[in-house]
């Protein structure tokens, strides 16, 4: 049986966890392999809807195990909060794993990330607050806490210790705060432990064997193809890997056993915190994006950025996850439109760019070359077969199949988990 990974083509919020869930009913496993509580997923059932932020999707989906990878960073107290708040709803949260590799958000990392994204003013990069950089800088730096270290107080108060030799320098010398306490901190992070540690397992031991029993796995990406930390609008993105290569560091699972990398993007483009985005709209056809796709973020409620769908972008995403479809959400939204904008290049300084920039400063700079297409006025929210579109939305769907270098293999066409198109099996 396959292995998926599902990620993001674009900078996030593309509706990854609908994606996912819609695979729930097929599938055994459903790994979060990066990221934090930093990024969220919606998906609507029934007509409920669920914002899920640090959980996998899969947990909405009986009978399938969500993992939390060890390429994950953990804040115990979010996860908590989110458990109970699905349990509330009647969502059995029982099957959850979490991998004892992951990393712990101690409140430390919290408090550098907000005071450092202050103290960098116009530069700041536009991070959420919630200390994920900061706690996968402790990682590379090898002073990171991690899940297992929760169970001996021994070792947890050496590596508080360890991590807040260097950080109360910074907070009280540099940003004028108060040193943190090495006591508070393992206070802190000793609260949930007991009831986190039946939850704990050696994951990668898990997912492998998973296989050799031949399940069916999705490895479910936070963040997104342009926030990757090595490929993407580098500084302006997240701290880990969000691209199908950190599918198998995020989860110990080798890169030989991945059967499909799905990706996913919206029929236009959207944007969340600092840096370069070409097709970017900052007039009323931005705000009627905003507003039409309902674009203000799971976890932070922030308005995101809005513009037109940048082949691009996509193009580049195929390449670099080696992508075998794409999934295309929200088409809807842009029902009513007499002409819809499409992004096929880029002009820096009257040079043409078919490709993504290798030099940051020329995507900074770049310019979209737009082609036009034609729009429909039709309500789409009903269709259930490709050919249930109008024409103008077929022929949009086929132009962007074309150049984005990937086959679409499902279109999202409401926010619902039935409101979807299925072109082609994504297991298959």
């Amino acid at each position: 049986m396959p292995a998926v990974v599902v990620l993001g083509a674009q900078w996030g919020d593309e509706g990854k966890g609908k994606a996912t869930d819609q695979l729930g009913s097929q599938i055994d496993y459903v790994v979060k392999f990066n990221g934090g509580n930093n990024a969220g997923h919606t998906v609507v059932i029934g007509g409920e809807k669920y914002a899920l932020h640090l959980l996998p999707s899969g947990i909405l989906s009986p009978g399938v195990v969500p993992v939390i990878g060890n390429g994950v960073v953990v804040d115990i107290e979010v996860l908590f909060e989110e458990i109970d708040a699905l349990e509330r709803r009647g969502v059995d949260t029982s099957a959850l794993v979490v991998s004892s590799g992951a990393h712990v958000i101690a409140p430390y990392n919290r408090t550098v990330d907000k005071v450092t994204e202050r103290f960098l003013g116009k530069r700041r990069i536009g991070t959420t607050g919630r200390g994920i950089g900061p706690t996968y800088a402790d990682k590379i730096n090898r002073v990171g806490v991690r899940i297992q270290d929760l169970f001996d107080e021994k070792i947890l108060r050496q590596k508080v210790e360890g991590a807040l030799d260097g950080k109360n320098h910074l907070l009280v010398k540099v940003y004028n705060r108060r040193a943190i306490t090495v006591d508070e901190t393992v206070e802190e992070l000793l609260k949930h432990a007991d009831r986190l540690r039946p939850f704990v397992a050696d994951t990668p031991l898990l997912l492998n064997r998973a296989l050799d029993d031949g399940k069916t796995l999705v490895f479910e990406a936070g963040q997104a193809t342009m926030l990757d930390i090595d490929h993407g609008t580098y500084p302006f993105v997240t701290s880990s890997s969000a691209t199908a290569g950190g599918a198998c560091t995020g989860s110990g699972v080798g890169p030989t056993r991945i059967d499909r990398v799905v990706a996913v993007a919206k029929a236009y483009t959207t944007r969340v915190g600092e840096g370069p985005f070409p097709t970017e709209l900052l007039d009323e056809d931005g705000e009627w994006l905003r507003q039409t796709g309902g674009e203000f973020g799971t976890t932070t409620g922030r308005p995101r950025r809005t513009g037109w769908y940048d082949s691009v972008v996509v193009r580049y995403a195929s390449r670099i996850n080696g992508l075998t479809d794409l999934v295309v959400t929200k088409l809807d939204v842009l029902t009513g439109r007499d002409r819809i904008p499409v992004a096929v290049a880029y002009d820096v300084d009257g040079r043409r760019f078919d490709e993504m920039p290798d030099d940051q400063s020329d995507f900074h700079h770049a310019t979209p070359v737009y082609e036009y297409l034609d729009g429909w006025t039709e309500d789409i929210s009903g269709a259930r077969d490709f050919d249930d579109l109008p024409k103008a939305a077929q022929r949009y769907l086929l132009h962007l199949e074309e150049i984005s270098g990937t086959r679409i293999s499902s279109v999202g066409v409401g926010p619902g988990r039935e409101a979807t198109i299925i072109r082609h099996d994504l297991l298959a």
